[in-house]
């Protein structure tokens, strides 16, 4: 296959993504009324306050991208730090308040929006960043290199910060909820991924996961995002109807939290003098979010039916047009010399 070719192959879901979501926001709604005891039969199905089926859709969701884990790309830290340190100073102190921001400026007394846009601004993405940067013809070394440290810092950083900033807006977080989001949804999935990725390579081969199996999980993870969204909607359809207006207030936080951000980005990267290889990773990365985790944290805590959860799966739906329009906004910067060559 082509480079071309495969370009095409990779790009095709994620450039119509948007589509898709949008799509099932619809489907949901009009189950949540063609259907009502249907969309109760499944939020019915729990474990404590955790859903069986979105569970195992948001565990699907999660294991693909724990599989980017590549262990001894963290060993490589030293060869070129600055672009990893700006993009661990973004995703974890820049991105958050500027969050925290957003929700004191536009979201005053919406809780459950104001944890939705905390949950997103404080979960670096690990996933579909890959994707971007090879869109991109970014330093996909760098990429992987981010991710990686983004798989573990996550971790060990999602929880405090979360904390920190649901505290200084006053909000009541439960901590047994957060730790059982992050255990079933962060370390099982990393556990299962580094098992398989060790045990698959030693039976299979290093080229058979890379060319076999990480693409089948891969389409696994689209058919469990997709289902997910189905149910949340579905479960949320007589919100939106009722209150659409809920939409559009998560969606100017989002939207001008992302603008701030990326432009942060790409003038910090050009006061460093990065070059365009590094700058655009460092652009994408920083200014991504982990929606999965930001979509199982607030289910977890509020229910798969609650605003929390709607507010998470709409900043699904804003990234993936503002990611695209990064990697082509790049590209023309660097057509333009914005970044050295």
């Amino acid at each position: 296959m082509s480079e071309e070719e495969k370009e095409k192959q990779i790009g095709f879901f994620e450039k119509f993504l948007t589509v898709w979501v949008a799509a099932c926001i619809v489907i949901g709604i009009a189950l949540s009324q063609a259907f009502p005891l249907l969309s109760q039969a499944i939020d019915s199905l729990k474990i404590g306050d955790i859903s069986i089926p979105i569970g195992i859709c948001l565990f699907l969701m999660m294991y693909p991208a724990m599989l980017n884990l590549q262990v001894s790309e963290l060993k490589k830290l030293g060869k070129n730090p600055k672009p990893i340190i700006l993009t661990l100073v973004s995703n974890w102190i820049v991105a958050p308040i500027i969050g925290l921001l957003m929700t004191i400026v536009f979201l005053g007394g919406q809780e459950q929006l104001i944890v939705a846009i905390i949950l997103l601004s404080s979960s670096p993405c690990t996933a579909m960043v890959l994707v971007w940067g090879w869109m991109a013809k970014g330093n996909q070394e760098q990429n992987v290199i981010n991710t990686s440290v983004n798989t573990v810092s996550i971790i060990f950083l999602y929880i405090p910060i979360v904390s920190l900033l649901t505290g200084i807006q006053n909000i009541p977080i439960n901590w047994l909820l957060m730790v059982v989001s992050l255990i079933f949804f962060i370390g099982l999935p990393l556990l299962a991924g580094l098992v398989s990725k060790r045990l698959i390579i030693n039976s299979k081969g290093e080229d058979w996961f890379n060319d076999v199996y990480r693409p089948f999980v891969g389409k696994i993870s689209i058919v469990a995002l997709l289902t997910t969204l189905v149910v949340l909607f579905s479960l949320n359809g007589n919100v939106i109807i009722t209150s659409p207006d809920l939409l559009l207030l998560v969606s100017i936080p989002l939207l001008v939290g992302f603008a701030i951000v990326v432009g942060y980005n790409i003038l910090l990267t050009k006061f460093f003098k990065l070059k365009y290889r590094e700058a655009i990773i460092t652009v994408i990365i920083g200014s991504s979010s982990h929606f999965e985790i930001a979509i199982a944290t607030a289910v977890a805590m509020y229910g798969v039916g609650s605003v929390a959860a709607l507010g998470t799966t709409m900043g699904l739906f804003w990234e993936v047009p503002i990611m695209l329009s990064i990697v082509y906004l790049g590209k023309y910067l660097k057509k333009r010399g914005f970044w050295e060559s």
